[in-house]
């Protein structure tokens, strides 16, 4: 997400970010700048307006911090006003009121509110630690409730049955019933897919609304419609007590422009992004961790509590520990390492978050690349040794080659690739265990950004001294990024 963007804003405050003096002259073709990459991402014309407005009369009638260079600040202002923009802060939901606290689902046809709802389920489940129920009021697309009762089985949230013959607002009242029987903390209402434009179904999720007066009101929207996505949210808001808006399918969605504009248009705030199909794919909407991403610096934050919630710690631990004892780094391990690293939505995930990695030529080179599949064929290799060779890849002869190429369908020189990767990754792991070691392994990585043209990004760039955690702008610190130990 926002890839696109990136790379154009990057580009356009380059040419500013060591200018001593701001002017109108000398930031007129910046703005102009802004102002196209912003509208080629989608962005609304009337919030692209405001927003260029609202940048330029901050350049040219604030004073610059002493501490920063004025191109340096006029970037911060940009950040500042991204922010504002999609909302200043995250707004989390609404749980303290009298259980079961009711959450409605509302969106169009296709949005992926059945996958969202068990999403939000999970999540609620797993991060709050919250007993969620399940109900489908969508009388009208086939298969509905089948599909709500399986996702609920998966996230393994409790699921109240209905059948396409009821009222949706009988459903809602009997699930809210069976949910104080239950004790349950929250109950998620599906409802169906309608337009706006559609006066009777409006009519009947308006019933419902009033009937239930949820604490949180959703609306549901699938990114990759753009600006109008923000519109259709705004038609919604118009007819229902909107509480905010989830956006769904970010994964696929280059240009970012729902996320800039839902706010500015509708008033209600972002509270979640969907980045995939699988039902953990789901997290928090933070506007200045956002504004990081769109500006190059990545989103380490995010990137940090993704690794809490989703590694395997004691895995990582055993690992750790075996290696700081003087052992080996062996296949099983390397298993282990690219299970994790799926487990964080890929290479591709990973280095989305990661300051000066998310740029659209990088995302491009990694996705040319194609390192998804060729972890799943190194793991089709793995998964072909026996324990033994698991443990000791230095005895895999060339007989043994053959056998292992064979059992996953590949050739031999795969099973070289795979054993000369493994090496390397022995190599960086005996390093991570040294403590003298990481200082080079940070050069290391350094030159492997510069070569797949990263460098930290055009505008932000890693501090290059070993251990250091600051972002930097042309050399100086960032005050916008966030400072923070990282522990290992």
């Amino acid at each position: 997400m926002f890839e696109t963007l990136t790379e154009r804003l990057s580009t356009s405050l380059r040419s500013i970010s060591g200018t001593g003096q701001l002017t109108e002259d000398n930031i007129k073709d910046t703005l102009r700048e802004v102002r196209m990459a912003l509208l080629e991402a989608d962005v609304a014309l009337p919030v692209t307006r405001d927003f260029v407005s609202r940048v330029k009369d901050k350049a040219l009638g604030q004073e610059v911090l002493k501490e920063l260079a004025p191109g340096q600040a006029f970037v911060k202002i940009v950040y500042d006003e991204l922010t504002e923009m999609m909302g200043s802060a995250n707004q989390s939901l609404e749980m303290t009121g009298k259980p079961p606290v009711v959450y409605l689902l509302a969106g169009l046809q296709g949005a992926g509110k059945t996958t969202t709802a068990g999403k939000l389920a999970k999540y609620l489940q797993e991060r709050h630690k919250k007993k969620v129920m399940l109900v489908s009021a969508d009388v009208y697309r086939p298969a509905a409730i089948k599909q709500l009762e399986q996702v609920a089985e998966q996230v393994k949230a409790s699921f109240v049955p209905s059948s396409a013959d009821q009222n949706p607002i009988d459903i809602a009242k009997r699930a809210i019933e069976q949910a104080k029987v239950q004790f349950q903390d929250i109950l998620i209402i599906d409802t169906a897919g309608r337009l706006h434009i559609d006066e009777a179904m409006m009519d009947e999720i308006k019933a419902l609304t009033a009937a239930v007066t949820p604490s949180e009101t959703l609306f549901v929207v699938d990114s990759m419609t753009g600006q109008d996505a923000a519109n259709t949210a705004k038609a919604f808001n118009d007819a229902l007590p909107l509480t905010g808006v989830i956006l769904t399918k970010t994964d696929g969605d280059a240009r970012g422009g729902a996320a800039l504009s839902v706010r500015a248009i509708t008033g209600k705030p972002i509270k979640f992004l969907g980045r995939g199909e699988k039902l953990d794919a789901l997290e928090p909407f933070h506007p200045e961790r956002v504004a990081q991403r769109i500006l190059g610096m990545g989103d380490v934050l995010s990137l940090v509590e993704e690794v809490e919630q989703k590694i395997d710690r004691e895995k990582a631990e055993k690992m750790a520990k075996k290696i700081q004892k003087g052992g080996e780094f062996d296949l099983e391990d390397l298993l282990t390492q690219f299970q994790q690293m799926k487990n964080l939505g890929g290479m591709a995930g990973f280095l989305d978050k990661m300051p000066g990695m998310s740029g659209a030529d990088i995302q491009k080179a990694v996705s040319d690349a194609k390192p998804e599949e060729k972890v799943k064929e190194m793991e089709a290799l793995i998964h072909s040794m026996t324990p033994f060779e698991r443990k000791n890849p230095d005895k895999i002869n060339p007989s043994r080659k053959r056998r292992i190429a064979a059992g996953a369908g590949k050739d031999v020189q795969h099973v070289n690739q795979l054993l000369k990767q493994h090496k390397q990754m022995a190599k960086m792991m005996k390093m991570l265990s040294d403590p003298s070691g990481i200082s080079k392994m940070m050069k290391a990585v350094q030159g492997l950004t510069k070569g797949m043209g990263g460098g930290g990004g055009p505008l932000f760039g890693q501090n290059n001294q070993a251990g250091a955690n600051t972002t930097t702008v042309n050399g100086q610190a960032n005050p916008v990024a966030p400072k923070f130990k990282t522990r290992f």
